[in-house]
């Protein structure tokens, strides 16, 4: 008899295939592979991932659930895209929780982690070629002023977020302007992190996103 290990039968049982093709699809929209708008076939899925159709039509499932993926007539499944409203109360979201996570980690944060925002933020900077992988720092960064907050029910409220901000579509990390401006807002939270002023660092958080969310509408409107 051939001796096996406890983890071969979890890497092939149905439910770790459906986990693996929901975080690869979950992958595939992170870095702009598959966008907003676009319509996931269910084969041509399974060939890209090289899986079977029974995991990725649980995945598929799972992310309609989650409101990563609508069901139209006569279409299929299909990536959400998100309508100027709906990004419009995204960002007012954000722009609360953001405000609090950086009034919170000015008091509760300490030196190592406003130093790894700030190697984060030159990361960025060094990055500038490769906008996708810019976008990915982008989002260590702000998982780290959470981080700072020390609220765990903060951070949750957080995360509830993440599906809504995989629908905002394309980084826009390709317009350098865009990347110089983002680099000194994030400056400007790092120092009052780092002067210990919880109202400024508040401030410096809201401003940001709310710059983040005018370009975003502005590029929708282009």
């Amino acid at each position: 008899m051939a001796e096996t290990s406890p983890g071969d039968g979890l890497r092939s049982s149905p439910a770790s295939s459906g986990e693996a093709a929901h975080a690869a699809i979950i992958a595939l929209i992170r870095d702009g592979s598959i966008r907003p708008g676009e319509r996931l076939r269910e084969e041509k899925l399974a060939e890209r991932l090289a899986l079977s159709r029974t995991p990725v039509r649980e995945a598929l499932r799972r992310l309609e659930a989650e409101g990563i993926v609508e069901h139209r007539p006569r279409v299929g499944a299909v990536i959400r895209r998100l309508g100027q409203a709906e990004i419009v109360e995204l960002y007012e979201m954000r722009i609360v929780l953001e405000r609090t996570a950086a009034e919170l980690a000015a008091r509760h944060g300490i030196a190592a982690q406003f130093d790894t925002l700030a190697a984060l933020n030159a990361d960025i900077a060094a990055a500038r070629a490769d906008p996708v992988r810019g976008a990915a720092i982008n989002q260590d960064f702000h998982r780290t002023l959470y981080g700072a907050a020390r609220n765990r029910f903060l951070l949750e409220a957080a995360r509830s977020l993440n599906n809504a901000l995989l629908l905002l579509g394309p980084t826009t990390y390709v317009d350098e302007a865009r990347i110089d401006v983002v680099l000194a807002e994030h400056e400007a939270i790092i120092a009052a992190l780092r002067a210990g002023e919880p109202e400024a660092a508040g401030a410096a958080a809201a401003a940001h996103l709310e710059s983040s969310l005018r370009y975003r509408l502005k590029a929708l409107s282009a």
